[in-house]
């Protein structure tokens, strides 16, 4: 790459962007937010490291979680994207419960419109009659 046509990282590093630089497909100039985000959480050495580790192959998918996770922590520092899992399963859970609630409440409504058919049914039973002589 030219100095003219620098990855976001090697602008953020005020540096040169290599050729083979290992920022440059998953950090690009026009998206300089993604690179300030993940590297204010992991510094720019761990990030390059991290992403070093990863096939090649698979470290598209790996920036993009580091950038999610890291975009989680600068949002909600304690728990970043536990946060938003720990939320999700507790939707989850709360749709499990509503859906428990309205299958009972079918079985109740059900049991009772069977109940009240059959008593409908049984009304409407002709008994033969009898005659007195």
């Amino acid at each position: 790459m030219t100095n003219s046509g620098r990855c976001a990282a090697c602008k953020h590093l005020r540096r040169r962007c290599p050729s083979d630089c290992i920022f440059s497909p998953y950090f690009p100039s026009n998206n300089p937010q993604r690179f300030s985000c993940v590297h204010k959480i992991y510094g720019a050495s761990n990030t390059a490291k991290m992403l070093e580790q990863v096939p090649s192959h698979l470290r598209d998918k790996a920036a993009d979680s580091l950038y999610y996770e890291a975009k989680c922590r600068m949002e909600d520092p304690v728990y970043g994207c536990v946060g938003t899992i720990t939320l999700l399963y507790q939707h989850i859970h709360d749709a499990e419960n509503q859906l428990a609630k309205t299958r009972a409440e079918i079985a109740v409504l059900l049991t009772t419109h069977h109940a009240q058919q059959s008593q409908a049914t049984t009304n409407h039973i002709s008994l033969p009659t009898q005659t007195f002589f």
